[in-house]
């Protein structure tokens, strides 16, 4: 189904065997206010750029990815912006994928838009992938679909979130019986079709949320007891890598992905901010703490290797 530019690899190819590599973990990049502080640092462009520069330098060279929270960079107006511009280049150039992390979703020439912005080799803040919102419509998001799969890259796809306001739309039944969530997911199946070794359109779906992946009350029970592990949840099975964020501070381990994504749990690039960002700004100790974070999340998903 790939119709990338010749001489382009996908996105899904380079993360998995960015995965394989370097472990499966991703590390968010997010220089909120508490954590310059933390740091030592101001809450102000010279800090954001200690700050970002330290993060890529330390672990460039040994993390699957990044995942930079636009808005943390947004909110310094234009410099905080090129500070972005640079960390992502420089990370990239280091061998990290980045994942930008900007929930875009918009119509038309504005999703377009949206997508040159992130999607277009030419343009200061292309990335390998960007996260974006389907719900104006899975179809909406056409513009960054097609752009994604000419340039190479990939998108990660606002599915199963775990903030608790997420389930009521996510949750909400179609009239056809089925979850505006699975629905979702249905969709990004189809865009992965035939890919191998892995499809370049992932879901966002939360490592906390247990049995709420189940499709049924039963699937539910089972993995909601560990039991059952030898299929995915429902749904999940999108022959396409599952951004998941919750590990650490939001209270999911490394142990609990067999539990949650069962066989897909090979598939799963899970998201870890503070886990590792604490340790800072000490570039050895973030090297060390992503060492132990990448390790442990080897060892839980290697019980259940995805289909490769």
């Amino acid at each position: 189904m790939s119709t990338a530019n010749p001489g382009t690899e996908p996105f899904g190819a380079r993360l998995r065997r960015a995965m394989d590599t370097r472990g499966p973990l991703c590390v968010g990049i997010d220089p909120h206010s508490s954590l310059l502080a933390a740091w030592g640092l101001g809450d102000d462009v010279a800090g954001l750029e200690r700050f970002a520069r330290t993060v890529v330098e330390a672990l460039a060279d040994r993390v699957a990815a990044f995942k930079p929270q636009s808005a943390f960079f947004e909110r310094f107006g234009s410099r905080g912006v090129a500070v972005l511009e640079r960390a992502v280049a420089e990370a990239r150039a280091a061998g990290a994928l980045v994942v930008m992390d900007a929930k875009r979703g918009d119509i038309g020439s504005t999703m377009a838009a949206y997508a040159d912005a992130f999607l277009d080799p030419s343009s200061p803040l292309f990335s390998d992938a960007l996260t974006v919102s389907p719900y104006l419509g899975f179809g909406s998001l056409r513009p960054a679909l097609d752009r994604a799969r000419a340039e190479g890259c990939g998108l990660f796809v606002l599915a199963l979130t775990s903030n608790p306001e997420g389930a009521e739309v996510q949750h909400a039944v179609r009239e056809d019986g089925r979850s505006v969530a699975a629905t979702v997911l249905a969709h990004l199946a189809e865009e992965n079709r035939g890919e191998r070794p892995l499809g370049s359109f992932g879901a966002v779906v939360g490592a906390t949320l247990g049995a709420a992946l189940g499709g049924s009350e039963e699937s539910a029970q089972g993995n909601a007891h560990g039991e059952g592990r030898g299929a995915p949840p429902v749904g999940l099975d999108i022959n396409g890598p599952l951004l998941a964020p919750g590990i650490g501070a939001q209270g999911a381990t490394a142990a609990d992905l067999p539990r949650v994504f069962g066989e897909a749990a090979g598939n799963v690039l899970p998201s870890i901010s503070r886990g590792v960002l604490q340790h800072g700004p000490s570039a050895r100790a973030l090297r060390d703490a992503a060492a132990r974070e990448a390790e442990q999340l080897a060892g839980a998903v290697a019980r259940h290797p995805a289909d490769r």
